[in-house]
Formats: structure tokens, sequence, C-alpha cells
């Protein structure tokens, strides 16, 4: 029988006073094969979603070929390395039934949430909060999100219909979120709580009394109000709890320096957002390492991208609209430059989780990363044949290196399967004409 554990502590005394030093994720914390902690618990699995504006190509981003053995065309070739990780699946559907057509606006609300929109809102929470409420909790941050454009208002997760959570833009000042003064290192020798965590817990400890009191005292309306409201109070109590316990070893762990972003333009120019995307990516992949969080989203560019070409007089979302089909392309040679630069950001994205060693694999291997977008030909503002990716194998529960044509499927179907992999117990998901009750079994172990 084993005798170590994961919170085992190196025990001595140092001038007259007890001392502790906690100590690293080492091999004997794990199981003999490296995929699960000694006590048998897993390594836990994370959620990740990416998504690009402006959709696709089909004739240069397709595959001929459904199954495993598929070739990468041209727009999404950079991700050719990646294949042993990677799902493709095309021909989803974004039904919009009697909603009206809100340009670069319907799919994605589609996408995000299973149902179509009020006009250019949202009907519910987007479905990664769904996610991050069973598996994200208690952790110091329930979710993060960050964007590449260098604007706060990208940002496709939202709390409810009318409640996005604002994107980090800064790779600096979002450092400074992750791991400033703050940030408890879990492999630190010492541990020192958060004098502010400490003050708001006490704060919220006193409000709560307060609550039970005021439960007692209202009819059943009110009390089932409070009862929402107060679930929200006790989320918070939690996650300081979480930031007042010196966290356990965490091998994967390893913030690098802060960015430096002295020559990091805040504007749409491609390589910038190219860069941005990069450093974004890599303190995401770093927040889940150190179990910051287990839930993330990113936005390489808005649904309604306005990223620039250098030497290119017309934004992408312009070009889409007027950039002329080239005769023997047979498609928008601008347009596909773009999307070809989208793709080679989602690389860099995947990679990131690539990199980190965690257990007998990588951090990727524990993660379920779906990578959306919000038209399928943007020209017209289509919505059949909506492209989607997933990339990681979830613990162990996700089949990879498959395209898959969906066939004019709903892309709640992704949605639905993300959840069931990520252990949420729910039979149906989405509205109207996109509501399924059908994971998706062929990429599913």
């Amino acid at each position: 029988m084993n005798d170590f554990s994961r919170r085992r502590v190196l025990r001595g005394m140092l001038n007259g006073g007890a001392i502790t030093v906690g100590l690293p994720l080492l091999n004997c914390f794990l199981n003999g094969n490296g995929t699960a902690l000694a006590d048998g618990k897993p390594i836990p699995t994370r959620f990740a979603l990416w998504s690009w504006g402006l959709g696709h190509n089909r004739s240069v981003f397709v595959p001929k070929t459904t199954g495993k053995d598929f070739e990468f065309p041209e727009e999404i070739e950079s991700l050719a390395p990646l294949r042993r990780h990677l799902n493709l699946l095309t021909n989803f559907t974004a039904f919009r039934d009697s909603a009206g057509l809100v340009g670069h606006v319907t799919g994605w609300i589609i996408a995000r949430t299973g149902s179509p929109p009020n006009g250019n809102s949202l009907t519910a929470e987007t479905w990664d909060i769904k996610i991050a409420n069973q598996i994200s909790r208690t952790q110091r941050f329930k979710t993060l999100t960050a964007t590449a454009t260098g604007n706060a208002r990208t940002s496709y997760s939202y709390e409810d219909p009318n409640t996005p959570n604002p994107a980090e833009y800064s790779p600096l000042e979002f450092y400074t979120r992750l791991f400033g003064p703050e940030f408890n290192d879990p492999n630190a020798a010492d541990f020192k709580p958060s004098p502010r965590a400490m003050s708001r817990k006490s704060a919220l400890s006193a409000v709560m009394e307060e609550a039970n009191w005021l439960n007692k005292r209202v009819g059943a309306e009110d009390k089932a109000r409070l009862d929402q409201y107060f679930s929200g109070l006790r989320h918070l109590e939690k996650q300081f709890v979480q930031q007042l316990t010196k966290p356990e070893p965490i091998a994967a762990c390893h913030p690098s320096k802060a960015p430096d972003e002295s020559e990091l333009k805040m504007n749409n120019e491609s390589p910038f957002v190219v860069q941005r995307n990069e450093m974004m990516s890599e303190l995401l992949a770093m927040a889940i390492a150190c179990d910051q969080t287990r839930v993330v989203n990113m936005a390489y560019a808005d649904m309604s991208s306005n990223t620039i070409k250098p030497g290119y007089e017309k934004p992408h979302h312009t070009s889409t609209h007027e950039e002329p089909i080239d005769d023997k392309l047979g498609y928008q040679p601008t347009c596909s430059w773009f999307v070809r630069r989208s793709m080679e950001g989602f690389a860099s994205f995947v990679k990131a989780f690539e990199k980190i060693k965690e257990g007998d694999g990588t951090l990727l291997d524990n993660m379920l990363i779906v990578a959306d977008t919000g038209d399928a030909n943007a020209r017209t503002h289509g919505l059949e044949d909506m492209p989607m990716f997933t990339a990681g194998r979830a613990g162990g529960k996700l089949k990879t290196g498959l395209h898959l044509d969906m066939k004019g499927a709903p892309m709640a179907r992704m949605s639905l399967t993300a959840m069931r992999l990520l252990g949420m117990e729910i039979q149906t998901f989405g509205g109207g004409s996109n509501t399924t009750s059908d994971a998706i079994g062929e990429i599913m172990v």
C-alpha cells in the first residue's frame, strides 16, 4: 500500500517552531500508468472553446474523404501535424427556424446556445457556462475568457442572455491577474493566504448569516428567489475557501515571466493578432495547468472579423462581401488568406496545451477543446455546412484523427456530446429544430 499522497509534506523544526514543506507531484503520487492519482481519483478533464470569424471556403477547407485517412486541404494544412489530436466535423447546420437572419450574429448564437436568437440577443447562457458550473465552480476562476482582437467586447461567453464575460485582451494585464500577487503557487515551499481573500470571506460569512435569518422570514415565492440568489454567494464562498487553502503541488504548473507588450500594438493587423493569440493561448494553458480554472474561452477574431492583412486595403469582413471570386480558383483568395491565418491560430492554441507534460502524457490529453465559427460561407451569411473541430482526448474518452460529414445535423449535437464527455447528465440540448438528444457516438470511446 502506498504510504504517500499528494498532501504529504515534510515536517521539521526551525528556531523552535514547526515548519512544513510541500512536495511536488512525484511519480509515486500517481498510479502505475501515470493516468490517475495514486488514491484512484482521475486527473480532471478540462474544457476550452476557441472561435474564429467568417467561416471557410469549402473547396479548400473540407476534405474530400471522411474517416481516418483524410487529406488536409490548403486552408487547414497548418493543422496536419496535429492530426492525431484532432477531429474535423463538417456540414453542421445552425437552424434559425422563424428567427430573422442577423449577419455574423445568428450563427454564433445558435452555435453557443443551441437556440435561435431573439433578434440579435441570446435566449440562454452559452454552453461553456453550463460546463463551468459543473466542473469549475470551486476553482479560483470559474471560467476565463480571452481574445486576440485587443477588444474586451470580443466575447462569446455569456453567464445569462444579458451578461457577457468580458474578454482579457492585454497579455500583460492577463498575466498579472493570473500569476500576480494573489496567485498561490502550488509548488511554493510556503503558503501565505491572501489578506484580501480573507477579508472577502469574512464579509461574505457575515452576509450569509443575515441571509439565513432572512430566509426564515419570507414567503415561499421570495424564498425561491433568495435561494437562487444565495446559491451564487455560496459559490463565491467555495471560491474563497479554495484561495485560502494551500493548493496541492502540481508538477505541470510553471508560469513563465510576464509577457513583453512593448512592441505589441493593440490593433487588428494580422501579425499582432497572431502574436496576441499565441500569448493568450500560453497563458490560458498555464492557467489550466496550475488549476486556476478548468474552463476557458478564446476568440481569435470577432465573428465579423476586421483583421487586416498588411498591404491590403480591405479588412477581412469587407473582403468577404467585396472581393471577386477568382475564376480559376473558384473562391476569394484574400478571404482564404485570412482563414488560413485563423487555422494557424488554432494550431498555436492546441500546441500550447500539447507542450505541457501532465501524468504520462500532456495537458492536451486531458482536455476537450472545441473550435467553432459563426458562418459557413461569410459572403452569403450561410448557416449550412458549418465546420467545427475538436482537439484533445478528454482524458481518454474521445477518439481523434477523424473527419466526419455531419450531413446537416444541428451544431447542438457537438454541444451535447461535449457536455456528456465532461460528466454532465444531460438528455437533450437546444431549441426548435436545433434540439437534439443524439450525441456524436463516432468520436466517443
